[in-house]
């Protein structure tokens, strides 16, 4: 029996959790305002789809990334994957992600019995659909007798860690605004872009206000990932007033609720507060500063990645080092997986987890399990100017280059002479 047997190795509860962890300690303002609501308990303190504080607070932060918003056209709930489950159930219809996507989308199709279908990305992102595939997409599921209604996609994209050019996200939109499809923009990782100040992030919902739902998992940027919270940013007029009714009968229906300490704890950080947007920025330049160095250690190495631009991920295609790995008893991204998470001690969940090719030798990897063991070492990562000088870190990157170094020589090994 194969390893990729789902007894052992099953895509939802054996896979990677949605939204990985900074791995830093969680800031002090963040755990005050956590702590100052602890007391509240009534389920009128707990309203399904976000009390007046967060409400406000969401709608401002939009309001500060060029979406205006009023509290109105606004749901909370407990991640991220709850609003998702809400909204695929509220649109009704077949549902198309990009591939290779956010492990938890098509999850959630499935549980409702309705297809994912997979659309290719383009060569210079990940995220959003390519536009000439999407098209072919629509025409091929709608004469097989399907009915796509929804797209999912993301601008900052996990697994790739890459932004979609404005171009390209444009062209995506227009294709899909013409096949009269809903798109739920997932922008939970908007806020850790790279390099912000270098160019432009859109929203597709600057594109089709109409046709749009943002939805942000606070855990992307926010808050620690053990704190459950998420926004959606509905359309404004009679079709988005109506979803947004529906998704919260849905959210009711599954008594969604936020906990009131960490709603309290939400609403101060979407307020942004100079201890919010400071820490912020320290947590992303550290991530990124890790991130361009794994992506070095990965290219010398022979594999295949692009450059990642936002989140704390990197995905790699090790196809070029298949010789090697094939000698090792590797052929698949089951196999990769288990292979290299025993190698680097940290989880490297394979492209199949992401709606990829089992075939293809696609990985995951993280920023976070290199910034060290315990707390202090990783506050030690936060606090540093020069990180990558640090022992720990240093030893970590080391590891993990030698680990590839043998794969890229025990491969040019097994090329053929020319």
């Amino acid at each position: 029996m194969r390893r990729t047997d789902p007894e052992g190795h099953g895509p939802v509860r054996y896979g990677p959790s949605a939204l990985p962890d900074d791995g830093l300690p969680v800031l002090p303002e963040l755990s005050a305002a956590l702590a100052a609501a602890a007391g509240r308990s009534r389920a009128r303190d707990r309203p399904i789809g976000g009390g007046t504080a967060l409400l406000d607070a969401a709608g401002g932060y939009w309001r500060r990334r060029g979406l205006p918003t009023r509290p109105e056209h606004v749901a909370a709930g407990p991640g991220a994957p709850s609003l998702l489950l809400a909204l695929t159930a509220a649109l009704g219809g077949d549902v198309l992600v990009p591939r290779p996507c956010a492990a938890w989308w098509a999850p959630y199709a499935r549980l409702l019995g309705r297809p994912a279908f997979p659309v290719a990305t383009p060569a210079e992102c990940g995220g959003v659909p390519d536009p000439y595939a999407l098209l072919e997409t629509v025409r091929r599921v709608r004469a097989e007798g399907g009915d796509p209604r929804l797209l999912v996609l993301s601008v900052a994209d996990d697994p790739t860690g890459t932004v979609a050019p404005p171009e390209v996200l444009h062209e995506t939109v227009e294709a899909a605004a013409g096949e009269g499809l809903h798109l739920v923009s997932d922008e939970t990782w908007r806020d850790t872009w790279h390099t912000p100040h270098e160019t432009m992030l859109l929203s597709p919902a600057e594109m089709l206000p109409e046709r749009v739902t943002v939805v942000t998992d606070l855990a992307g940027a926010f808050l620690p990932s053990g704190w459950p919270a998420a926004i959606a940013r509905f359309p404004v007029g009679t079709t988005g007033d109506a979803l947004h009714a529906r998704v919260l009968d849905i959210l009711t229906a599954l008594d969604a609720r936020i906990a009131e300490p960490v709603a309290a704890a939400a609403a101060y950080a979407l307020d942004e507060p100079e201890p919010v947007t400071a820490r912020l920025t320290a947590t992303v330049r550290l991530h990124a500063r890790v991130a361009r160095a794994l992506h070095a250690a990965v290219v010398a190495a022979g594999a295949l990645a692009l450059p990642p631009q936002a989140g704390r991920h990197l995905y790699a295609d090790l196809g070029p080092l298949r010789p090697a790995l094939a000698a090792r008893g590797v052929g698949d991204a089951q196999e990769l997986e288990d292979f290299l998470g025993a190698l680097l001690g940290m989880p490297t969940p394979g492209g199949h987890r992401f709606g990829d090719d089992l075939g293809a030798l696609r990985v995951r990897l993280s920023t976070t399990e290199l910034l060290g063991d315990t707390e202090e070492e990783r506050t030690e990562c936060l606090l540093s100017p020069t990180p990558l000088e640090l022992p720990h870190l240093q030893r970590a990157l080391i590891s993990l280059r030698s680990v590839f170094d043998d794969l890229r020589d025990d491969a040019q090994r097994w090329e053929p002479p020319r």
